[in-house]
């Protein structure tokens, strides 16, 4: 993200309403506001923003560059009109205009975007590490970043882990583990993210393919314009085409008007499709059209819109064999595994566990309080097969930490699978 344009205000003092269709961007401005004592309500769509500003009033509201459900001027005409005494702060948005009543504390909106842009932008671009040095409860890395660092045992030497993120050159700051195959992963992507080359990721599910995406982004000359991310999983294959390309008003029932697709959104940029081996074959088709040419065609128009899009896909099936039976076409595997990536299952770096788990529940404790592992759950998480990977990880944490309740330690009680 780039430029920073802003807007007007009054209402519920320190309320803001954070829209982005980025779920990780969202979290990373929440917790910067967060910290300078905003109260905030996230939102992934311009109707849902409308939705909370009619349930609880806000002083601001932070619009970033895309909306899924509505073209952004389109927006702007109708908060304008609903709430006038609002603080609207644009992200990405040089051509925005209007005037109006501002925030008295929109220098602080404004300070922690540029904190979180400069995390997804020229700091990251550096590719730093973070150096070793002792367990700590809290700090920074010299960067400017954040370390938390967590206790893992109470009581046996043998479970006192460095609890800062090992410095190692070849790691990125991304990717938590000394085992060689994530260091595999850093390495290739420090290779790929100056070049426009397609990158295929591949990996089992819960392994952090689009980790890989966001730091490719990052670390390439493009880290200042959009990151788009898509699932070709999660949306129905008669919306897809449309979600992918863009469509205009009228072009298929429910079409009320035009948008622009997130290849469109994503111009200039990366534009990340996930679970790529989930598309249709007739879409393949038209995805292979746009690689090859650059060009899109909205559903529903006639003229083709030339984009310069950085394309980065992700699957966790095994494409080549998809292709030998006939599921994916093959000329659209070999134009987007021009550089391959792959993220390995937790099982085969199970020697990070900890490290994992300690880096999880170090960013669980930055808006609760610190919780730590006792020997027995250490035990215990060392002893599954983790077949959810990370993903699984994190979710098999965050359900201890409630079922601690407000004891500062995890025990074996509280490590539950989720087995029936």
């Amino acid at each position: 993200m780039a430029t920073i344009t802003a807007r007007s205000v009054t209402a519920a003092p320190r309320t803001a309403v954070l829209t982005s269709a980025d779920m990780s961007f969202r979290q990373r401005l929440r917790d910067t506001l967060t910290e300078l004592r905003w109260q905030v309500r996230e939102a992934a769509g311009g109707a849902e923003v409308l939705a909370h500003l009619d349930a609880v009033p806000a002083e601001t509201v932070i619009l970033d560059s895309w909306l899924p459900d509505l073209e952004i001027q389109e927006f702007i005409n109708e908060f304008e009109k609903l709430h006038p005494h609002v603080d609207l702060v644009i992200v990405d948005d040089a051509s925005s205009r209007g005037s109006g009543v501002r925030s008295p504390r929109r220098n602080e909106i404004l300070y922690a975007l540029r904190r979180v842009q400069d995390a997804d932008g020229a700091s990251w671009n550096s590719a730093p590490t973070i150096e070793q040095q002792k367990p700590s409860f809290g700090g920074d890395d010299g960067n400017g970043r954040s370390i938390q660092t967590l206790p893992i045992a109470s009581s046996s030497p043998h479970l006192t882990i460095k609890s800062q993120i090992r410095g190692n050159s070849a790691r990125l700051p991304e990717f938590i583990g000394e085992h060689p195959a994530i260091l595999e992963v850093s390495r290739r992507v420090r290779l790929a993210a100056p070049h426009t080359a397609a990158v295929l990721v591949q990996g089992p599910t819960g392994t952090g393919k689009e980790l890989v995406a966001r730091a490719l982004h990052r670390l390439s000359p493009r880290s200042s314009r959009p990151f788009v991310a898509l699932n070709c999983a999660a949306i129905p294959e008669s919306l897809l085409e449309a979600e992918l390309f863009g469509h205009t008003r009228g072009a298929f029932t429910g079409a009320v008007q035009g948008r622009i697709g997130r290849v469109e959104a994503a111009h200039g940029g990366t534009l990340f499709l996930d679970e790529i081996g989930e598309m249709p074959l007739a879409l393949q088709a038209k995805l292979l059209r746009f690689v090859e040419s650059g060009e899109v065609q909205r559903v529903g128009e006639n003229e083709p819109i030339k984009v310069d899009v950085r394309l980065v896909a992700a699957t966790h099936r095994y494409l080549l064999q998809l292709t030998a039976e006939g599921g994916f076409r093959a000329d659209l595997y070999y134009r987007l595994a021009v550089f391959l990536i792959r993220t390995p299952p937790l099982a085969a770096h199970q020697e990070d566990l900890l490290l994992l788990a300690e880096y999880l529940l170090g960013r669980m404790g930055e808006t609760r309080p610190t919780k730590s592992l006792s020997d027995s759950a250490v035990t215990r998480l060392k002893s599954h097969s983790w077949p959810g990977n990370v993903r699984e990880l994190e979710h098999v944490l965050e359900r201890a930490w409630i079922l601690a309740e407000d004891r500062p330690e995890i025990t074996a009680d509280e490590i539950e699978f989720g087995e029936c």
